[in-house]
This record gives C-alpha cells, sequence and structure tokens, in this order.
C-alpha cells in the first residue's frame, strides 16, 4: 500500500480478469492483467488474489501506485467476484471453463440465445438450457450441478478469503463438509487438518485465530502435539522423547512449556497419542511398529515352510544347473545370499551399485521356478517393479497394486486374508517405510519366504522409519552384504564414482566418457546451464530425449535451482505456452499437454486400484470445458484429474532426490549449489548418482561437490524397532 494511501478510503475497480502473469504460490501475491471499460488498453493489478481465474468479473477494493520499473498498477487489499453484466462478459465468463459443461461453443450459443438474461436462466430456470441447439438433458443437469456447487464453493471462498485459503483448499473444504463448511470451519477449526488433504495445523490454526479460539486453549495446545508428532513423522522419526515433544510443541505453538505436560497427559487419556516410557507416538505409527516386530519374528519362527525342497536339496548340483541356464557363475557373497533366501523364512540382501544384487535374485527366482513355487515379486514404485520383471522374466507388482490398497488404506490382503505365495521378493527395500512394511508383512503367509533387498547406503524411505536399516541392525534377522564389485560394473565411472561417494572419496572426471562436472559458482548461472545441459548438450551429444531419458535430480525443493524453478525454466524449454492450446493454471503453475507430472499424495480412489505418491506420467489431454486434465502413468493406465484436484500433481522434468528413490533413468543432471548447503550430505549425493543407469552430469559448485562428498547424513531416526525385534 503506498504510504499516503492509508489516510484515504480505497478505490473500487470493476474488471474482468483476463490473465494471471506471475503468482506466489506461497504468499499468494500476485500480478495479473484486467479488461476495464475506461480503458482500451489491459491495465495491471498487484496483490492477493488467492483462487481468482481468468474470466472472472472482480470487484477489487484498492490503491492506484506508480511502480518505477512497471508504472501504474493498481494494489489489491481485497476482492470480491461479481458476475458479469455485459454481453461480451457474460460470454467471456461462460466460455472462460469456470463452469462445467460449457466451454467457448456452446457459451456463445447459450448467450446468442438468451442474451443477457443468461446467468437469471441458469441460476433460476435452468431447465430452459435445453432451448440452445445441442444441450440436451444430460449436459443441462450437468451445468445446473455444476453452478450450484460453485455458488456454494464461493460462499466458503468468501468466508475463508480472510484468513488467506487458496481455491483449493476451499474446494476439498465444501467437498468434505458440503453446506456445513462453514459451521464446521467456525466451530472446530482444527478437525480440518485431520480431515482435510492439504490443510495442515499451520492453515487449522490460523482459521481458529481468526474465528477466535484462545492462543492457549487446551484445544489448540493438545492439536500442536499432534502436530509436532505429525511433523517429526514427516521427517522420518516413528515417535519423538517426550522433552523434544515438549520443547518443540512449545515453540511452534509459542506457548509456556509448563503449559503441555497437562495436555499431553489429556491426549494420552483421549487415545489421541500412545506413551511408552518416555518415547511419544501417534497410534498408528506405535501399533504399526509393534506389530511389524511381532509379525516378522512369528514368521521367522513358523514351524511349517511352503518351500521345504531346499532344506536337503544339493546345492552343487542345484548351482550347477543354474550356471547351464543363466551362463554366469555365482560369487560366495551371492552363493550365500541364494541359500539364505531358500532356506530362511526372513532374509536381508544389500549391497552397492555393481556388486551383483539382480543377478542373485534372478538366481533365487530362478531356483525356486524350478521347484514350482509360487512367487511374489514387489517394489515400492512402478519403475522398480517394471525393472524387477525385466531381470527375472516374472511378474512383478508395486506394494499398494499386490495388497490392493482400498480408499481409506486398508489392503484386501492382510492377516485374516494372506496372499497366496512361497517366495516373496521385495527390491528397493530401502524405500519401505514403517506403515507400508507393516501392511505388507502382514498379508505374507505363515511358511513363506519374504527377501527384502535394498541399498542401506541409500536415504533412508521418505515416509516414517528405516526399516531396511533397523533388520540389518538386529541381531534375530539373517542377512547377506555383497562387496564386490564385479568387473564390468568397475569399468563404469557410474558406479566406481557411487562408490567413492559413498566412501567419502571425490569423485573421478578425468578420461571417463559417463560421468561428468559442468562446473559453475553462480546459483542462478548454475539452474541455466542445468536447463541447457538437459535440452541441448546432451540430446545433442548422446542422441537422448530431454523429456523421456534425462532426469534433473535436485538436492532441494526450494531456491533457484532447486526443483521448483527448475521446473518452470524446463517447461518453457519444452513445452512452451502456445497460442490457442488449452492450459490451466493453479497458483504460480500451469499444467499444458506434454508436461510431465508426478502424484504428490496417495489416491485410492482414482484409476483401477489408486495412484500412489512418487507414480510420474505425462498430461495428454485438458478440457477446459469438462474441467479435467488427463495424465498417462509410467504404469501406462490413463487418470483423469478435475481441475479442484491439481495440486495433488507436481511438474517433474526436475525432481527432488529425495522423490527420485526406487527410480532409474537413463541419464541424471544433478545441480548442486551451496545455497543447498543443509541438504548437501553424502547419501543424498550417492542416492542421486545410483539413479542413472547410462550416465551422470553433475552441474554446479565444486565447493557444493566437496561438502557433499564429506557430510555424513543427519543422525538416526527416532524408531525402536531393532529393539522390539530383540
Amino acid at each position: 500500500m503506498p504510504p499516503e494511501a492509508a489516510a484515504r478510503p480505497p478505490h473500487v475497480l470493476e474488471a474482468v480478469l483476463e490473465r494471471l502473469t506471475y503468482v506466489n504460490e506461497e504468499t499468494g501475491y500476485t500480478v495479473a492483467r484486467v479488461a476495464h471499460k475506461s480503458s482500451t488498453d489491459l491495465l495491471t493489478v498487484v496483490g492477493a488474489l488467492l483462487g481468482a481465474q481468468p474470466g472472472e468479473s472482480l470487484r477489487l477494493s484498492g490503491w492506484w501506485s506508480s511502480h518505477p520499473q512497471y508504472g501504474r498498477q493498481f494494489e489489491v487489499v481485497s476482492y470480491t467476484t461479481v458476475l458479469p453484466a455485459t454481453i461480451q462478459g457474460i460470454r467471456r465468463y461462460l466460455g472462460s471453463g469456470l463452469v462445467k459443461g460449457i466451454g467457448p461453443v456452446f457459451a456463445e450459443r447459450i448467450v446468442d440465445h438468451f442474451g443477457l438474461d443468461t446467468l437469471e436462466i441458469i441460476e433460476t430456470a435452468p431447465e430452459r438450457l435445453i432451448e440452445v441447439a445441442g444441450l440436451g438433458p444430460k449436459r443441462t443437469k450437468k451445468i445446473t450441478a455444476a453452478w450450484a456447487e460453485q455458488k456454494a464453493i464461493k460462499e466458503v471462498m468468501v468466508f475463508l478469503q480472510g484468513v488467506g485459503v487458496s481455491t483449493s483448499i476451499a474446494v476439498r473444504i465444501y467437498k468434505k463438509y458440503g453446506d456445513s463448511s462453514i459451521s464446521v470451519v467456525k466451530n472446530s477449526p482444527y478437525k480440518l487438518a485431520a480431515d482435510v488433504w492439504g490443510i495442515g495445523f499451520k492453515t487449522a490454526d490460523t482459521i481458529a485465530q481468526a474465528v477466535g479460539i484462545p492462543h492457549d486453549s487446551p484445544e489448540r495446545v493438545k492439536a500442536g502435539l499432534q502436530y509436532t508428532l505429525s511433523q517429526a513423522t514427516d521427517n522420518g522419526h516413528c515417535f519423538l522423547p517426550v522433552e523434544d515433544l515438549t520443547a518443540d510443541a512449545a515453540k511452534i505453538l509459542d506457548v509456556p512449556a509448563a503449559l503441555i505436560p497437562a495436555c499431553l497427559a489429556e491426549l494420552i487419556e483421549e487415545e489421541g497419542v500412545v506413551r511408552e516410557e518416555d518415547e511419544i507416538y501417534l497410534v498408528p505409527f506405535h501399533r504399526a511398529e509393534q506389530s511389524l516386530a511381532s509379525t516378522l519374528v512369528s514368521l521367522l519362527r513358523h514351524r511349517a515352510d511352503r518351500m521345504p525342497h531346499f532344506h536337503d536339496v544339493d546345492w552343487g548340483k542345484a548351482l550347477g544347473w543354474l550356471h547351464q541356464r543363466t551362463g554366469s557363475t555365482l560369487a560366495t557373497e551371492q552363493e550365500q545370499a541364494v541359500r539364505l533366501a531358500l532356506t530362511e523364512k526372513v532374509a536381508v540382501l544389500t549391497g552397492g551399485p555393481g556388486c551383483g544384487k539382480s543377478f542373485t535374485v534372478r538366481s533365487i527366482v530362478e531356483l525356486a521356478a524350478a521347484k514350482k513355487a509360487k512367487i511374489q515379486l514387489v517394489a515400492p514404485t512402478g519403475r522398480a517393479a517394471k525393472r524387477l520383471a525385466e531381470l527375472t522374466g516374472h511378474p512383478a507388482a508395486t506394494v499398494h497394486r499386490l495388497l490392493k490398497l482400498q480408499p481409506g488404506g486398508d489392503a484386501t490382503f492382510d492377516r485374516d486374508n494372506p496372499l497366496d505365495a512361497d517366495l516373496i521378493v521385495v527390491d528397493e527395500a530401502s524405500m519401505l517405510d514403517l506403515i507400508l512394511a507393516n501392511k505388507l508383512v502382514k498379508a505374507i503367509p505363515p511358511g513363506a519366504h519374504l527377501l527384502l533387498v535394498g541399498d542401506v547406503d541409500q536415504l533412508p524411505s521418505v515416509g516414517a522409519g528405516e526399516v531396511l536399516r533397523d533388520l540389518l541392525a538386529a541381531d534375530v534377522i539373517p542377512r547377506v552384504r555383497l562387496t564386490q564389485i564385479f568387473r564390468q560394473a568397475a569399468e563404469s565411472g557410474v558406479v566406481t564414482n557411487a562408490h567413492r561417494v559413498n566412501q567419502g572419496r571425490p569423485p573421478r572426471f578425468e578420461g571417463l566418457t559417463d560421468f561428468f562436472l559442468f562446473p559453475c559458482d553462480d546459483t542462478e548461472a548454475t539452474a541455466a546451464l542445468t536447463v541447457d545441459v538437459a535440452c541441448r548438450r546432451m540430446p545433442r551429444k548422446f542422441g537422448l530425449d530431454p523429456r523421456r531419458d534425462i532426469q534433473i535430480l535436485t538436492p532441494m525443493h526450494r531456491g533457484p535451482a532447486g526443483a521448483g524453478a527448475l521446473n518452470v525454466l524446463l517447461q518453457q524449454e519444452l513445452t512452451p505456452h502456445r497460442e490457442g492450446l488449452p492450459e490451466r493454471r493453479l497458483g504460480g503453475r500451469v499444467f499444458r499437454v506434454g508436461d510431465k507430472v508426478t502424484q504428490i499424495r496417495n489416491n485410492y480412489e482414482k484409476g483401477a486400484a489408486g495412484v500412489f505418491n512418487g507414480t510420474v506420467g505425462v498430461v495428454t489431454g485438458l478440457s477446459p470445458e469438462e474441467q479435467t486434465l488427463t495424465v498417462r502413468t509410467d504404469e501406462d493406465e490413463q487418470i483423469d484429474y478435475d481441475f479442484d484436484e491439481l495440486d495433488e500433481l507436481a511438474h517433474a522434468y526436475a525432481i527432488t532426490i529425495h522423490r527420485s528413490q526406487g527410480s532409474e533413468y537413463p541419464a541424471v543432471v544433478i545441480p548442486l549449489t551451496t545455497s543447498a548447503w543443509m541438504m548437501l550430505q553424502r547419501n543424498l549425493l550417492y542416492t542421486a548418482i545410483t539413479r542413472a543407469k547410462r550416465l551422470v552430469v553433475l552441474v554446479g559448485s565444486r565447493r557444493a561437490l566437496a561438502a557433499a562428498v564429506r557430510t555424513v547424513g543427519a543422525g538416526r531416526r527416532h524408531t525402536a524397532l531393532t529393539r522390539r525385534l530383540g
């Protein structure tokens, strides 16, 4: 606001939103161009325009100012949407895709037929829409329902606008609570954090303060304690020591620590959290950790064996047959792993790249198949499952699809309805978090053999726990660690440098044709160079497709060389705006046909068996009229998203290294800058390098690279699985 403006009342500007030039997703700050009847040129407006869409007529409240660089502009303090009052405005409004079922063609026909009465007709006599050529009862019904829903959502949005809640969240609140939305928001705002995806404690807390809930209210403190534990699980912990929880919650809530113990005691009494000695858990994580430990021990000690043949097999003969079949001989460590997997009911196989994990798994599967065993191969991601199937020649599934997870996350297969399998092999097991590992292990039938395969030196799971590391630390679990790097792998710069980094030694570049460094010290210049390398230099030199074959992996999402900023630059390069082609803006992002995207939450309602966090795909269709966007996933499934579901998707030209776990790409580009200093850790860089099948290109600062190699990862997570296994 201009300083002199505070003393005078705000101006009101009525205009049609033509386009959004810039949107900051975090603050809602927007630069937009609007059409006003007094001017033939578009006017610039700036300020918080959360939720406004092109085509809407807006009543803007604020002040005119003069920017030294951008000239005259209107600074918006608040706005409301209004229905357009001119033929042209109504046509633009209806044709912009704001009302589901009406696109530009039908907008033209409807307005031509009803003129200035169009919106009144839709509001009060929608049955008359069938008078318009081409509008049958089905489409009329859809338009009527969409109009009513949008009207109700607008009411919720007007109420929420004062506390800065985005449109997509307002839509979700309405879809969850319907006509009770405003009542829930006013009376039980902390319920939103538990019930509505995308609303965390902080948003609920902002709403709570706006509706007058006291800062030191016990309800607020209890909600804050659960939020603090939820944040801890997001950071990988299964529990927090009571001392840490008290200190963290007091800081987050900005209340005296003395308020915490009584509220924590109440929360424990209400079974909102579980206390075990000095460890405080959210209920699902306590149950999962107890269940996973007891089920693994039970499987390990079960007397029956669904593969009894391997206890008295002639191993010399079996391994000779295997050699004839594969043409390769197992190393001593590999042979040990094969025997272990086929004779022990729970076993772990770990090792770095080039150490023969894949061939060992294939050998285990070959021998089990020869004895007619029922084999189930599984991995946490679609890409990893696909790779496992190609490696072994046997079908493989993701954990989610294998267990047939239902809406709400319950599995079809569980302890009461176990899988029909003799051998279950889980690849990329370092990605298994506590909750998913528990669901999987509960579905293993007694007597079956479970083999967990993974590289324990990679990043731990995105979700809570470090299951693979905890199993390797438990003496009760049989395991083999492969350490021998095979000759062919030793010739790869990718493999040798992965091992060098894992040992705390800097990578070598001289004389290598598959591992490069483009040095650059400036962060923004590094981002530009990353785009140039991925979009032009690598395709030109190696014949790679920048969208299909090359993946940019970043230490962080934020910052000039983070995944967020790089996705904007890469989209401009690979899928730029083209006049006449539809696109859909969401906050500061815009979706176009051809975009590479990734799902960022589990959604059990979508697709044949749900769409899960980390699923990658390409946008193949976008319909403003139906308000849907279509994605073809890397599992070759077509998934439709309503426009109000697009915050489940993120662009994936660049992704964080954490999100890349379990995937492999022909080539990876890794920008390393000192601005990501806190994230520069050895296991992060090691994980990024091991995602590449053929080629790694590092772009950025030698100092940042040295820091990543030198810095051992953050301390251990708070887990008790090893202790529970005994």
